[in-house]
């Protein structure tokens, strides 16, 4: 185990949890910086109901970092029972949206799932602001990562993004991103997952100003009406319009080919995968390929009936062993 890097991984969902989970094997210092904006499935229910902050991301992070028993672990996984009263709803999710409306403290609520979860990682809300994704599409105002995801962007690859109300970094993110070795920005929703982490007041600045070599893994299907046609070197430079600055060093991008059934599947509704155009071509940041793609098949919870997940996806062992190979 390298127990001297400082590794900060940024991100939120499954990019974050499939990586962290193979990470801790490896790095005995990680820090996952999360998502805070999101609105959908069972979190989005759940800031409507209780106006808490949105856990799911969070309960993700802390599960594949967690040390604890499986079944402890699968608790925080677990979904109730389809046409239940709790339909949909992860344990997780109900677990630190209770202690945050007992404690009126969101840092507590991750504090206390930690030590549940013997994690001895430290899972960082971005921002303990309550805010949205903000889209301006020529004028007209949509509001929220759910309604942004529906409307689309319809082939615009520079959309104008911001959070409402402008949300400051959370204490806790800011300090680790000044003392990270490693900067990770993990595979990702680009605009409904990446784009709200990163455009926290002070997240962009921290990470310019890092002395830590900051790596992006890039996502391996592009999403239809989001980022249409988008290659590698398309989601770099929409990473570092968000970071403020040429920031990144370097990237892990897929060069091999998934498995074609899956493949089809999502060239069936338009979504296809993420290439590397001019690979010769001279950038500032260094390329590094591989094959970075799980073949572990994946299969849908039956409950879990209030989001769709990825099909193909990336192996968080061999992201994990580019990144320790890196010097």
């Amino acid at each position: 185990m390298n127990s001297q890097k400082q590794i900060v991984v940024i991100g939120g969902g499954t990019g974050s949890f499939s990586l962290l989970q193979d990470l801790k094997k490896s790095y005995k210092h990680i820090s996952a910086i999360v998502n805070m904006a999101d609105n959908g499935g069972s979190t989005g229910l759940l800031r409507d109901e209780f106006g808490v902050l949105p856990p799911g991301d969070v309960r993700q992070c802390l599960v594949a970092l967690s040390d604890a028993p499986e079944q402890l672990r699968e608790l925080f996984n677990f979904r109730f029972p389809k046409n239940s009263s709790f339909s949909g709803h992860s344990f997780g999710n109900l677990f630190l949206s209770t202690v945050e409306m007992m404690t009126s403290d969101f840092n507590e609520s991750v504090k206390m799932a930690q030590q549940v979860l013997q994690i001895r990682s430290l899972v960082i809300p971005v921002t303990l602001t309550s805010c949205n994704l903000v889209l301006n599409k020529n004028g007209k105002i949509i509001k929220g990562e759910k309604a942004i995801g529906i409307e689309g962007f319809n082939g615009d690859k520079k959309p104008n993004l911001h959070l409402s109300p402008s949300p400051k970094i959370n204490y806790l993110a800011e300090s680790v991103i000044k003392k990270a070795d490693l900067i990770v920005i993990a595979p990702g929703n680009l605009y409904r997952s990446l784009a709200p982490t990163l455009l926290v007041d002070g997240v962009g600045k921290s990470i310019r100003e890092s002395n830590a070599k900051v790596v992006a893994v890039s996502n391996l299907v592009n999403k239809l009406n989001e980022t249409d046609n988008f290659t590698v070197d398309d989601y770099i430079s929409e990473i570092e319009r968000f970071i403020g600055g040429p920031r990144v060093d370097v990237v892990l991008y897929n060069d091999t080919l998934p498995d074609k059934r899956l493949v089809k599947i999502y060239e069936r509704k338009g979504e296809f995968l993420v290439n590397l155009k001019n690979p010769k071509k001279k950038r500032r940041y260094k390329l590094l390929g591989g094959n970075f793609i799980s073949n572990k098949p994946f299969r849908q919870n039956p409950d879990d009936v209030l989001t769709k997940r990825s099909l193909i996806r990336h192996d968080g062992k061999l992201v994990a062993q580019a990144l320790m190979r890196l010097r």
